[in-house]
């Protein structure tokens, strides 16, 4: 939904583009700040977020969630009767390696206001089956593993949840991205080989690129915000659909900094996967990017305490009327104290098909259970958005507007979480009538 049908024509003269003035400054205040500021998630930590993060993939991928979603909670009710369940589970894993999840996640909106003739509502629900299979080099630090995730989308309401605030509310944006209706998809199946402990590591096959670009603590749509312009590139990155053929690549230079490349097919199609092979070797359409990062905390937990400068470049498509285009993400993150964190997150694109040229989005979270529980428990979060539709899609006309948004995550049980959400948008920009628009928000998510 991202990648919107595109009006531009194609410039025949070549020029140089530098990045703007304001990302530099930005970076150096960002990278001048993470210098100074004590780390509250510390290199010394033993948490269970730790411990399972021993790679470039972000709190989303599917071993991390599998591991979170099967971990201990402090909750409010326990349910004494899955025990046995988690028990033989771990046994799976600990005898064969291998370890999977299911989750059910429906989700429902409702706008104060919304355009003429369209309806101020809109429900839709998504099915995950994912797993995990380490077939060689369990328990060393050389480690080969097979990971799946697919999901069935579908929708309630006549129009789907993730084109919401698009086409009913006329807000050059999307929330609940995943939550479309198009069935049974792939989302990634792909090969993980690991050397030293993560130190080093590639992915090959049909790729999720979200799993590792531009990750940041609150990007989940599952568990954390709704609105694209708190995710993956503050909704200026032109990405390419689940299920992208391609190879990704991490290493870490130092203690401190690492760097991720790849490159996907950019025609990528979840529900034909397969069909990927063709575009990849023919069409020569691909995604490209490179990330490199700084982080105070332990490199296991890299994306808490974090500085990131993420570039992208995409090829043209002839089909969508697309020329070429580059882009680029800044991103600081930072614990405060054992419970807070707090994000500053901004993106500029050249050319390219995303929803917005430009975005800054500001805001934090608040676990309540401290940092060692952050992804495993209640969470608390909030984010103010600005963004500028993008002219290439959109044309000049349109003006800037503006997101608010606050959710908080209720663990209940260990396989329960409910999930309340409000959004005001403020000047949809292809929204004549409405100035502000509350949008209110309910997920729930079960997941064993």
């Amino acid at each position: 939904t991202e990648r919107m049908p595109g009006g531009s024509t194609m410039k025949t003269e070549t020029h140089i583009r530098y990045l703007p003035r304001s990302f530099c400054r930005l970076f150096l205040t960002a990278l001048f700040l993470l210098c100074l500021v004590k780390p509250g998630f510390s290199q010394s930590s033993e948490s269970s977020m730790a411990q399972e993060n021993r790679s470039f993939k972000g709190p989303d991928a599917a071993e991390n969630r599998i591991a979170s979603d099967s971990a201990e909670k402090n909750t409010p009710f326990q349910w004494e009767a899955m025990t046995p369940y988690y028990d033989w589970k771990d046994l799976l894993y600990e005898k064969y390696g291998y370890n999977y999840g299911i989750a059910y996640i429906p989700a429902t909106a409702k706008a104060s206001e919304s355009l003429k003739t369209m309806d101020d509502h809109a429900s839709s629900a998504v099915l995950r089956l994912s797993g995990i299979w380490e077939l060689f080099g369990r328990g060393t630090g050389t480690t080969g593993t097979l990971s799946y995730m697919v999901e069935h989308r579908h929708h309630y309401t006549d129009e789907a949840l993730n084109t919401f605030h698009l086409v009913n509310l006329g807000n050059v944006g999307v929330s609940s991205v995943p939550f479309d209706d198009d069935g049974w998809h792939l989302t990634h199946f792909m090969w993980d080989q690991s050397w030293q402990n993560g130190r080093f590591e590639i992915y090959a096959g049909f790729i999720d690129v979200t799993d590792f670009v531009d990750v940041y603590p609150l990007t989940s749509f599952w568990t954390d915000v709704s609105n694209y312009v708190f995710s993956v590139g503050v909704a200026t990155i032109d990405l390419p659909d689940d299920a992208a053929l391609g190879l990704a690549a991490g290493a870490w230079l130092t203690d401190t900094t690492y760097v991720i490349g790849s490159i996907e097919d950019r025609n990528s199609d979840p529900n034909d996967p397969l069909d990927g092979f063709d575009t990849f070797v023919n069409d020569h359409e691909y995604f490209k990017s490179i990330e490199i990062g700084w982080t105070s905390s332990a490199w296991e937990a890299y994306y808490i305490d974090n500085l990131h400068l993420t570039l992208w470049h995409v090829d043209e498509r002839s089909d969508q009327n697309l020329e070429d285009g580059w882009g680029a993400v800044l991103s600081f993150t930072h614990t405060l104290g054992e419970k807070w964190l707090m994000f500053v997150r901004g993106g500029y694109v050249e050319d390219a098909g995303s929803l917005l040229e430009k975005s800054v989005s500001v805001g934090g979270g608040y676990t309540p259970g401290g940092m060692e529980a952050l992804g495993l428990g209640s969470q608390l979060g909030f984010g103010v958005n600005w963004g500028r539709p993008n002219t290439t899609v959109f044309g000049n006309t349109l003006e800037d507007q503006y997101a608010v948004e606050a959710y908080f995550r209720w663990q209940i049980t260990r396989a329960l979480a409910i999930t309340p959400d409000v959004q005001l948008l403020i000047k949809p920009a292809l929204n004549p009538k409405d100035d502000r628009i509350w949008v209110y928000g309910l997920r729930a998510r079960i997941a064993i």
